[in-house]
């Protein structure tokens, strides 16, 4: 069952093959988000919707963008870079959203438009040399640990503003804002902190000097927490299955990321 929230126990979501059916998800998702920033008094206009493609087939991608989404989430670097490679005959900007290993910087300097899990002055560093071979920039997202998971990619909040002033050295990486994954709990209770915790942290940040942090735009929320991320002030939401249906695998498979 469901409740306001977004926040479900067993959730079944259709998945998507047509451009019809991609059109109808869609749609859906986009009433939640309605209902949502009506609840928290914002406009929609300060929310982007990136759909999560992890794991979909290059076939039902060509269908989704057909449907209108031409930014897309990847967890996965190479299999990104993959599918950035077979699909270069579409108009794709490709956001890769999971932990990335130093020794794969070269692939997101070739592709990404975006990624938003940087958390450690290591991939900083191979980001920043690999964009300069590149001649190109990078926008960027650092992602908290904002639910002290031992499990969970991300820094500890305590060290954030340190990273950040650590991160003006590098010119081709482009702050945003913060990105976070919240506790896996269908507990509204038990989600909703995660979110203010990263709200908290980007408004310290701007607090103590408003050029750390870019637009300090807050990248949080995915299929089943998404209209709670945005209750708090979610400025993009990482939606995968409520779009393209339900993965084989849960997302315990892919948080954190191993690859």
């Amino acid at each position: 069952m469901e409740d306001n929230s977004g926040l479900s126990h067993d959730e079944q979501y259709s998945t998507a093959v047509t451009v019809e059916d991609f059109r109808a998800n869609i749609a859906e998702v986009e009433q939640r988000i309605s209902a949502a920033v009506e609840r928290a008094g914002r406009d929609r206009s300060e929310i982007e919707l990136l759909p999560v493609s992890k794991t979909v087939p290059q076939e039902r991608i060509r269908a989704a963008v057909a449907a209108g989404c031409h930014k897309l989430g990847e967890n996965k670097v190479q299999e990104a870079h993959r599918k950035s490679e077979e699909m270069a005959d579409l108009d794709i900007d490709w956001a890769v959203i999971g932990h990335l290993q130093s020794n794969k910087a070269k692939f997101v300097a070739q592709f990404a438009a975006e990624f938003q899990a940087l958390d450690r002055l290591k991939v900083a560093r191979a980001l920043d040399r690999r964009l300069q071979s590149e001649g190109r920039s990078l926008d960027v997202y650092v992602q908290v640990n904002t639910s002290a998971e031992e499990s969970k990619f991300g820094m500890p909040p305590e060290e954030l503003v340190g990273f950040l002033k650590e991160l003006r050295s590098f010119e081709t990486l482009k702050v945003q804002g913060l990105m976070t994954l919240a506790i896996f709990s269908s507990d509204v209770e038990r989600v909703r902190p995660c979110f203010q915790t990263l709200r908290t942290l980007r408004d310290r940040a701007l607090e103590t000097d408003p050029e750390l942090i870019g637009h300090g735009r807050l990248s949080m929320g995915m299929s089943g927490d998404f209209e709670v991320a945005i209750e708090e002030g979610a400025n993009c939401v990482r939606v995968g299955q409520a779009i393209f249906g339900k993965r084989a695998l849960p997302d315990s498979h892919y948080w954190p990321e191993n690859g």
